[in-house]
């Protein structure tokens, strides 16, 4: 395997800034139970919070009893992995999320550990392999991607 080329790095990481940016736009918007499942396909696995779900249904199952989300992503990190062509990608996240209407919105008696409502810190990793069912991309293009594994943990 030969290690990757700088222009696969700079493919890969406007991929990643693509992904990252879609991906918790969709996840924090009205429509996410019938979108969010699109970045999966069915041989996907997801972990949340060391809760493992598989596939399009299993997040579907995770997010429809979750309330809405806000994320505020701080950074990412993404990393080609040789031996495709486009490689797939390691990507890391870490940011902040709020479950519910925020801290205003929780009654005064919530406890500052409970979920809704509190920004928590959570860093999650997804591996993100080319999608074979896409048209092939043109030279520079940027990839058509699924997420393969996904794991979130809060980290705070």
């Amino acid at each position: 395997m030969s290690a990757p080329t700088p222009n696969d790095i700079e493919i890969a990481t406007r991929a990643a800034d693509h992904f990252t940016r879609i991906y918790y736009a969709t996840y924090d918007s009205d429509t996410r139970l019938a979108d969010l499942p699109q970045f999966y396909r069915q041989s996907s696995s997801l972990t949340w919070n060391g809760k493992p779900f598989q596939g399009a249904d299993g997040l579907r199952q995770l997010i429809e009893t979750m309330p809405m989300t806000k994320h505020d992503v701080q950074s990412f990190d993404c990393h080609p992995i040789p031996g495709t062509q486009p490689p797939s990608l390691l990507i890391t996240v870490s940011g902040n999320v709020t479950h519910g209407r925020g801290p205003s919105g929780n009654p005064p008696n919530t406890p500052n550990r409970a979920i809704d409502g509190h920004p928590r810190v959570f860093s999650q990793t997804f591996m993100l392999v080319p999608d074979p069912a896409a048209p092939p991309t043109k030279p520079g293009e940027v990839a058509k991607y699924y997420v393969s594994a996904d794991a979130l943990r809060f980290v705070g």
